[in-house]
């Protein structure tokens, strides 16, 4: 990758295809399948595989149910609420989901659980920062960048690895 420009790749998942999105500071996006068809890549963007390889691997590891965590340089462009909202849900534990108003508790707001909401949504990097692990606090599937279906997928896969038929979200 160029030190001046923005380098994407493609892969393929069982999800469907995402976009992973780097400039010079680390991974600045995953984009889900949606938004892959709907957005084509910038034009000053270079389509590499290389910078991807670690990060393909350990997205296909995850989807085999045989990873739990994330190992990537991030580069947050977002508002300092953001960040910590952000850096909170990778506390969550793999397997296990909270509910918006518990996140806003975890950071400090716990009255603000619609704006941690948002700050959820505009999580750049879905399933490595998982804000698929935000409920409802009914335990109802809301909000989700990918669709409500990729978001029950994601469950599904977690709570099967972690043998928990609780954790499986609704049909």
């Amino acid at each position: 990758m160029t030190e001046d420009r923005t380098s994407y790749d493609e892969i393929a998942t069982p999800i469907g295809p995402l976009r992973l999105v780097a400039g010079v500071t680390g991974l600045l996006a995953i984009e889900f399948p949606s938004r892959v068809r709907m957005t084509p890549a910038a034009v000053d963007w270079r389509r590499e595989v290389a910078p991807f390889r670690g990060l393909a691997t350990q997205l296909a590891e995850y989807f085999a149910g045989r990873r739990r965590s994330f190992e990537v340089e991030l580069a947050p462009l977002g508002t300092t609420f953001q960040r910590s909202v952000w850096r909170e849900l990778r506390n969550i534990p793999y397997g296990t989901s909270i509910s918006y108003a518990e996140l806003a508790r975890r950071v400090g707001r716990p009255s603000a659980f619609r704006a941690v909401g948002g700050a959820n949504g505009a999580n750049p990097w879905p399933i490595v920062v998982p804000c698929h692990r935000v409920v409802g606090s009914d335990r109802s599937l809301t909000g989700f960048g990918g669709g409500l279906e990729i978001k029950r997928t994601l469950l599904r896969i977690e709570a099967e690895a972690v043998g928990d038929a609780w954790l499986r979200p609704p049909a």
